[in-house]
């Protein structure tokens, strides 16, 4: 998994760093691992549902917001074209990739319940390797932890999870995320915590597209079999809500892969919702109930007794339409000297869970979100996530800032 980079003109934290060592565990690192939350290639890229792009109604007639639309003109995109398909249109030079770009007009019931279903995790392709070479500090491989399936109604359990949806070139895609606290909107968050990669494709693309969250996903915990025949409403009892902005670390934009480890210490990004249909004037804080507050100051590994990690993990032996967490004591894992070393649970949740909070004590003693999932091996065992510092408080920032008193 990787990270986004802030906007132009509001990025924190200084430029993109690179790596620059040529050793052959870099390599091998590379090799070992893939990303666990870039969930789903289902290959069904078309909507079979009404595609008209709306930020609201007046007199029947569906608008564009005008800061979306002239975003949209600079780049030589047509709205009526882009929501009647033009959006599949996934050619390098009109695919967004810089911070200021992004743009995600809503497509009304685009997200229905069967194509919410069907995004899967795709063939990684990649085994599982010798991992001891790394530079930094990187505790003993820890113990497999197999995570625990939470119980119905998610909602009551686990009230600010959920998954984030996106379209990519490989198709229909799904990661885990976490609703946050908003410090600019004390009580009405709408923003929304995840992995880098769940948003943006890292050096070789761009920004995803049709990015929404749907916070506790199939809350009744339904089968695969039972959701065939599911409405709308009981897979998103809350609601479907948009991305109407994104922003992740200049380090996932620059660095970022599919597979291996660059980019990994800064995967994580944080999403600003709105709702597809309207909620009665209410923010997603409200209408789930509940925010974690994101601590960015999180007690050294050796300081941390337990931390909570909380998904969908959507591969094999997992179908993504279950809650899970795995609790685990975290160990340290480095990828480079360079860079911050990441935080490692013991975890069997699988490529789907990508994105999704982990929970620790905070400093001033409650519960809080430290980390995200980001990467994992192949045969799973395993996840890491980056740990929460400047960086990443810097992107954090910048989503609250501007939307202040909004």
């Amino acid at each position: 998994m990787r990270s986004i980079r802030p906007s132009s003109t509001t990025r924190r934290g200084g430029t993109a760093r690179r790596r620059t060592s040529p050793v052959l565990a870099a390599v091998a690192v590379a090799s070992a691992l893939a990303l666990t939350a870039t969930a789903c290639e289902s290959g069904n890229t078309d909507a079979s549902a009404d595609t008209s792009a709306t930020a609201g109604a007046d007199d029947g007639k569906l608008k564009i917001p005008d800061d979306i639309r002239d975003r949209l003109k600079e780049h030589g995109i047509d709205i009526d074209k882009w929501k009647n398909g033009a959006w599949k249109n996934w050619d390098k030079d009109d695919w967004l990739r810089e911070a200021q770009d992004y743009v995600n007009p809503i497509i009304e019931d685009l997200w229905d319940p069967d194509r919410m279903r069907d995004a899967e995790q795709p063939d990684q392709g990649v085994d599982e390797s010798d991992i001891s070479g790394d530079q930094g500090v990187t505790d003993p491989t820890p113990e497999p932890v197999q995570a625990a399936a939470i119980s119905p109604s998610f909602h009551a359990n686990a009230p600010t999870a959920g998954k984030v949806f996106f379209d990519s070139p490989e198709g229909t895609m799904v990661c885990s995320a976490t609703v946050v606290r908003d410090p600019a909107n004390p009580g009405k968050s709408n923003m929304v915590w995840t992995a880098g990669h769940c948003v943006h494709a890292g050096a070789k693309g761009g920004w995803y597209r049709n990015i929404a969250f749907v916070p506790s996903y199939n809350d009744s915990g339904k089968s695969a079999k039972e959701l065939e025949s599911a409405t709308k409403e009981e897979v998103a009892p809350y609601g479907v809500w948009w991305g109407d902005w994104a922003q992740t670390s200049d380090q996932w934009i620059e660095q970022g892969g599919s597979t291996g480890g660059d980019g990994a210490s800064y995967d994580f990004a944080v999403i600003h919702v709105t709702p597809e249909k309207g909620s009665d004037g209410k923010s997603l804080e409200e209408t789930v109930g509940s925010a974690l507050p994101v601590d960015f100051d999180a007690p050294a590994v050796p300081e941390v007794k337990e931390m909570t990690a909380i998904g969908y993990p959507a591969a094999p032996p997992y179908d993504g339409q279950t809650l899970y967490r795995c609790q685990d004591r975290p160990g340290r894992l480095s990828l480079n000297a360079s860079d911050p070393t990441m935080y490692r649970i013991g975890c069997s949740m699988t490529a789907g869970s990508s994105g999704g909070g982990w929970v620790a004590t905070g400093s001033d003693g409650k519960p809080a979100l430290v980390s995200n999932t980001s990467i994992g091996p192949v045969t799973s065992g395993w996840l890491a996530g980056p740990r929460l510092g400047d960086e990443a408080k810097g992107v954090y920032d910048a989503v609250s800032e501007k939307f202040t008193g909004q």
